[in-house]
């Protein structure tokens, strides 16, 4: 009897592995997976496919795979991470049982009236555009629409949120590598529906409900704005908690 081919064998060991982790565990990179079972990267990366497939495993572009939850929690819990460089999204949807990952799209764009006066800016100004869609075990929760001045960050390994050396981290950490502390941000939430474009992104019918939050990080020495942004919540899938318990 042949023996399977060598990317079957090492997602069988996987599978094994998995079973004992919590979802939102980190798994081995390709590389590292190879030296272990002396193949080739691309080997190990057909056997992540494989588990990608199955639904065991998550795929997160430019970072990893990620152990995957059976299931999304009903309700996810929106609160300000703090301490943590990576993402705050991924850090308290896998605190909460799931997978966090995000698609974007980043450009240079001029600031327009709302924009320019939201970061104190002249109106035209450069900025980076960034479009985000958030998901929970693959299912769109959040969408959001930042921008950030490129006075601030455009001569930096920053200016892309999303690329370079410091891709995926939260603001507060990347305007950390730049000498900054921003503290919380503030932020104006209201309820309202969602838009045809949003209901779409987010996969509800148009006129669902959605937490609107306009928010806006601040340098706390100089008081300049330094991002601001526009996040779309799924009203059916988030409650949104501030300030904590001592």
């Amino acid at each position: 009897m042949s023996k399977p081919p060598p990317y079957l064998r090492i997602a069988e060991d996987l599978r094994g592995r998995i079973m004992a982790l919590p979802p939102g565990d980190k798994l081995p990179s390709t590389t590292e997976l190879g030296k272990q079972h002396s193949v080739a990267p691309s080997v190990a990366g057909r056997a992540y496919q494989v588990l990608v497939q199955e639904g065991l495993v998550i795929s997160r572009h430019g970072s990893g795979h990620y152990v995957r939850g059976m299931e999304t929690p009903e309700v996810l819990v929106r609160r300000h991470q703090r301490g943590s460089p990576d993402s705050p999204f991924a850090v308290g949807v896998t605190q909460q049982g799931a997978v966090g990952s995000w698609r974007h799209e980043s450009a240079t764009a001029t600031a327009d009236g709302s924009v320019a006066e939201r970061l104190g800016i002249a109106e035209g100004a450069a900025v980076m555009r960034t479009d985000y869609v958030y998901l929970a075990e693959d299912q769109p929760v959040q969408l959001a629409t930042s921008w950030e001045p490129l006075a601030v960050t455009g001569q930096s390994a920053v200016v892309l949120p999303e690329a370079g050396p410091h891709a995926g981290i939260g603001v507060a950490a990347r305007m950390q590598l730049l000498g900054m502390d921003v503290g919380d941000p503030v932020e104006a939430v209201r309820a309202r529906s969602a838009s045809r474009a949003e209901a779409h992104s987010l996969g509800v019918s148009p006129q669902s409900p959605v937490l609107s939050i306009e928010r806006t990080y601040y340098d706390q020495a100089s008081g300049r704005a330094v991002e601001t942004a526009d996040i779309v919540l799924r009203g059916d899938r988030w409650v949104s908690v501030y300030g904590r318990r001592p």
